[in-house]
């Protein structure tokens, strides 16, 4: 076998044995150094790992976490969920539009999909079912909702993505991901509303109308987080590593001084838990830097790219292929492996085509984002089924309904350029095609 085959034989075979995907990226890489290049070139292991990780940009993943748990921890997502529920008034369907209104607004917070799905899941689902939601809709929706912090900036993802992909502006990524992100949050609260109509849950004669001033004022410190970030960002105010920086440090006033649920203490474990989730983050790319170089130097990542140009040399077609590749890969992986796995792969085919980088970077986001609460892994519908004490299967059938929608925005953004592209270009970023 050529070295190609026994290096992807290796890491599949490793995953499918149940070793974690880290470890499992290195022992490819490693597979395919012994049988492709020499024993002596294990020597660059240590070179490979610490350059993977050695990135300036990548200072922001752990800060963006921290935000983001610092914001869970402060009650943000209780003085949203009332000040969007002021605004929506009581009506069939409300809380669901709220749980929608609420996502999208955490999603500018943390970039993190499974720890908006806790914070909303925690709040919104007592309510939900005190109003008549079967509980497998409400954690389906919740699911697919906070699946589109994946867009709205500050996303992990997006930050990672600009890393991997040479040339691509943070900033333009960010402000690309806006409108589809809406655009995701639309399509997953019509049908959304439609069905509590349908069904007639949420009676509106019963449901309190919490007062619009002061459930504004209690979330305007939330509802700024997101202005403050991407304000600065567009001002040229500060860089988006620097803004990491900037959201926690706002963070940490608005738990401590205005919410005031954040201690020292609180502080010092979240500053814990949020190191131990960038560590595994960070070992991801770390292992993945050998599985890189080793596929690199041995072509394999060329010849994969040759191989799926074989298949048609229709743009369209090819593009039709690699959106259901990472659809596949959203329901078994995270979108940190993800893009660390593929975009070697696909790499080629957007310099081939001439595909955009931030058009193509927002249509991957988008694809894992349905992978999220896509089963069998579905590691938002894992959050928010545990929090409601159901199993992950009661929910299938809404949670089909919401895939199928979010992919009818996913088709929309593909088609349509666009959606991702207009805004970006009106703020002057550089949006070109390779």
């Amino acid at each position: 076998m050529t070295p190609d085959i026994l290096m992807v034989g290796g890491f599949l075979l490793a995953l499918f044995l149940g070793i974690p995907v880290a470890i499992s990226l290195g022992v490819g890489g490693m597979i395919g150094i012994l049988a492709g290049l020499s024993p002596d070139m294990l020597a660059t292991l240590g070179t490979n790992t610490y350059n993977s990780v050695a990135k300036y940009p990548l200072i922001a993943i752990p800060l963006f976490i921290l935000t983001g748990l610092i914001f869970e921890y402060a009650g943000v997502a209780a003085s949203l969920v009332r000040f969007a529920q002021a605004l929506i008034g009581p009506r069939h369907g409300g809380l669901a539009v709220v749980v929608v209104l609420v996502c999208l607004i955490m999603g500018g917070m943390s970039g993190s999909g499974p720890a908006d799905a806790a914070a909303v899941a925690m709040v919104m689902l007592p309510s939900m079912k005190r109003a008549g939601y079967p509980q497998p809709f409400s954690t389906a929706l919740i699911a697919a909702s906070s699946s589109t912090a994946i867009l709205i900036p500050p996303s992990i993802a997006l930050i990672l993505y600009s890393i991997v992909v040479p040339g691509v502006d943070l900033r333009a990524l960010f402000a690309a991901g806006i409108f589809p992100g809406i655009l995701a949050g639309l399509s997953l609260l019509l049908p959304a509303w439609l069905l509590a109509r349908r069904y007639g849950w949420e009676n509106p004669e019963t449901t309190e109308r919490p007062a619009l001033g002061e459930s504004f004022r209690q979330a305007l410190p939330a509802l700024f987080a997101p202005v403050l970030i991407l304000g600065g960002l567009r001002s040229g105010l500060f860089t988006p590593t620097e803004a990491a920086v900037v959201a926690v440090a706002y963070g940490v006033i608005v738990g401590t001084v205005i919410y005031r649920k954040l201690s020292l203490k609180d502080l010092w474990n979240l500053m814990g838990e949020a190191a131990i989730t960038s560590g595994i983050v960070m070992f991801i790319i770390a292992l993945a830097g050998i599985f890189a170089w080793a596929g690199t130097t041995l072509g394999t990542f060329r010849h994969l790219a040759e191989a799926m140009l074989s298949l048609s040399e229709n743009g369209w077609v090819l593009l039709g292929l690699v959106m259901l590749l990472v659809l596949l890969a959203g329901m078994l992986l995270d979108a940190i492996s993800i893009y660390l796995i593929l975009i070697p792969i696909v790499l080629p085919l957007m310099q081939h085509f001439g595909w955009n980088p931030i058009w193509f970077g927002i249509l991957l986001a988008m694809n894992i984002a349905i992978g999220q609460f896509t089963p069998p892994v579905a590691v938002n519908l894992m959050v928010t089924t545990r929090i409601a004490n159901i199993r992950l299967e009661q929910t299938l059938g809404w949670t089909m309904i919401f895939v199928l929608s979010m992919a009818v925005s996913l088709l929309l953004v593909m088609l349509v350029p666009g959606f991702a592209l207009w805004l970006p270009e009106k703020l002057g970023y550089v949006v070109g095609p390779w």
